[in-house]
């Protein structure tokens, strides 16, 4: 043999349609009817649970709207639904996957280290929130019409972790034993100041971070003694930056948030392969949310957000096992 060669392609793909037919018949004698009992596949769904699984794992991995999802039905499948039809399997399944959060929430309560964020999103035509909560053990997403640092606390119910890692958002602090502020937001502030402000405090400042993260991703491998000489440098470099005297707007308001922030920048330290020094864990499970919000506009139904959290919850806590979405999605389905 001197060589292999593949062709691949995809098999057309029709519903498997099972039609079951009732019958009555009247005896001949007496005249009574008898009509045959109610098959079970009447009694439910007539969409199977592949049919569930792949419009949910397209309404809310591959973000379709319900318009989009009409489309792809009929054009793959030769399957015609209506958005009703689509919109009342989301509502089968919704009880589903609020016990897969449940099953997240108490992970999540029990956890060392919580990164969060949130990004907004319309609800029922409001403004909203759509809140995200990642550990190594758990992701839970949360939908709620408040920015406040009260839904932390409802979501946390009193479990206070070792390490909180957030941005600098006010409800987002005091939840945990120790904070860890996410280095990339300051960043990109230092950045932008080193671009349009008028002293060196931005480019010192954006060399400093730069230090940092190459800190972070190497420390796994470093030894502890080398990691705390390497912090003891970096937090006197700042104390050096933040004791500059500027005259620069841009500069003086980046220099307060770091001064407000400074026993929070280099938690990550003391924690070596446990806490990140940025929150992107979070970002990046937020990412969804975000493109549904722009290619959607946002959720009918406070119900419908709900839902779609739970189900994301479920997603992506298996997904920290090596489970795929799909598969996550069409094991729960039990149409």
């Amino acid at each position: 043999m001197i060589g292999e060669y593949d062709e691949i392609d995809l098999p057309e793909v029709k519903p498997v349609v099972k039609r079951h037919r009732r019958l009555k018949c009247r005896c001949a004698k007496c005249g009574k009817a008898t009509a045959a009992p109610m098959p079970q596949a009447a009694q439910g769904t007539p969409f199977g649970r592949r049919i569930h699984a792949l419009a949910l794992y397209l309404k809310s991995n591959q973000l379709f709207s319900y318009e989009r999802l009409q489309g792809v039905f009929a054009d793959l499948f030769g399957l015609n639904l209506s958005q009703g039809a689509l919109m009342n399997m989301f509502k089968r399944a919704a009880p589903i996957f609020a016990a897969g959060r449940n099953n997240a929430l108490t992970a999540l309560r029990g956890a060392d280290v919580v990164a969060c964020d949130e990004t907004g999103v319309r609800i029922e035509g409001c403004n909203a929130y759509q809140w995200v909560f990642c550990s190594p053990q758990a992701v839970v997403h949360t939908a709620e019409f408040s920015r406040a640092a009260q839904v932390v606390r409802d979501t946390m119910a009193g479990h206070r972790p070792e390490v909180w890692i957030s941005d600098r958002y006010t409800a987002q602090q005091g939840h945990a034993t120790r904070h860890q502020t996410c280095l990339a937001h300051l960043d990109r502030k230092a950045r932008f100041v080193a671009e349009h402000g008028n002293d060196l405090i931005g480019m010192r400042l954006q060399l400093w971070f730069d230090r940092a993260f190459r800190l972070a991703r190497d420390i796994a491998s470093l030894a502890i003694t080398t990691v705390k000489k390497r912090k003891r440098v970096l937090a006197r470099d700042l104390d050096v930056i933040l004791a500059s005297a500027t005259d620069c707007p841009l500069a003086r308001d980046l220099l307060g948030q770091i001064r407000r922030a400074r026993d929070q920048m280099l938690t990550f330290c003391d924690f070596a392969g446990q806490v990140d020094a940025t929150n992107n864990v979070s970002e990046r499970a937020l990412r969804p949310s975000v493109i549904q919000r722009k290619v959607t506009n946002g959720y009918r139904a406070k119900w419908a957000a709900d839902a779609e959290a739970a189900l994301r919850s479920t997603v992506d806590t298996a997904r920290l096992a090596g489970k795929l979405p799909f598969h996550t999605i069409l094991g729960a389905i039990t149409a």
